[in-house]
């Protein structure tokens, strides 16, 4: 009997658990459904007092007849005296004594429907305060949970792929690694050529002025030079001449 009792507690147990999680998980979706059933107690309320605020006009109306009725009987009371009739007079006072009981009713009655609805109104007021208190929460809350969902979402996504982008992270770095050393090696050979190739040996003959292929568009300038200065000489000579004579 020991066991099945553990047996029935852990069994109950595990249902509050289940349901506690299911509750948890459609925290939302109950917490807006409380709202909705809120809203339409509150739209049945405001149909309650509807129909208080109109038996309260229909009392403020009952008062109003009772009131022409009262005076009409107080003239025909006063016309019986006139006429002697006492008998007739006291009769028509009964019936004023009456009318009289039943507007001090109505009255009761008027008073405590004003009160109710005073405080039919004041609670619907505050109903309506708390369920639009209640409905930014509730955005608060469906947006924080979209938030977390999303974060969620994100963490995972990039737990999943961080390793596949490092390992392309790192095939990036060894291919301009490899490019770095092509460079380099090319730079190397380029030096290896100028100082024990072919290379070499131009160089230091065109250092020492060996072997230089002339500048032919110079030689061109330089013979120009030579023309133009000796032109120029044949035309001063013949205009000292003559200064001489």
């Amino acid at each position: 009997m020991a066991v099945f009792s553990k047996i029935l507690t852990m069994l109950r147990g595990n249902l509050r658990e289940i349901g506690q999680s299911v509750v948890d998980q459609n925290a939302s979706s109950i917490y807006e459904q409380e709202i909705v059933e809120a809203k339409a107690h509150v739209a049945k309320a405001k149909q309650n007092l509807t129909a208080v605020m109109a038996k309260e006009m229909q009392t403020g109306r009952e008062i109003e007849r009772l009131q022409a009725e009262l005076a009409r009987y107080e003239e025909l009371a006063l016309q019986a005296m006139q006429k002697n009739e006492l008998a007739l007079a006291e009769e028509v006072a009964g019936k004023l004594a009456n009318l009289e009981i039943a507007i001090s009713e109505q009255h009761s009655t008027r008073h405590e429907f004003a009160e109710n609805i005073n405080k039919l109104k004041d609670m619907i007021r505050n109903a309506e305060t708390s369920l639009r208190e209640h409905e930014r929460q509730l955005a608060m809350a469906k947006t924080t949970e979209s938030v977390y969902q999303a974060t969620a979402t994100i963490s995972q996504t990039m737990g999943a792929s961080g390793s596949k982008l490092l390992s392309a992270k790192e095939s990036l770095e060894r291919i301009k690694q490899r490019h770095q050393d092509m460079a380099d090696q090319m730079h190397a050979a380029d030096e290896l050529e100028n100082e024990l190739g072919g290379k070499a040996l131009d160089q230091k003959l065109a250092a020492a002025g060996i072997g230089q292929i002339p500048d032919q568009k110079a030689q061109v300038l330089a013979r120009l030079h030579e023309k133009f200065s000796a032109r120029q000489e044949l035309s001063i000579k013949p205009a000292n001449g003559e200064a001489v004579n």
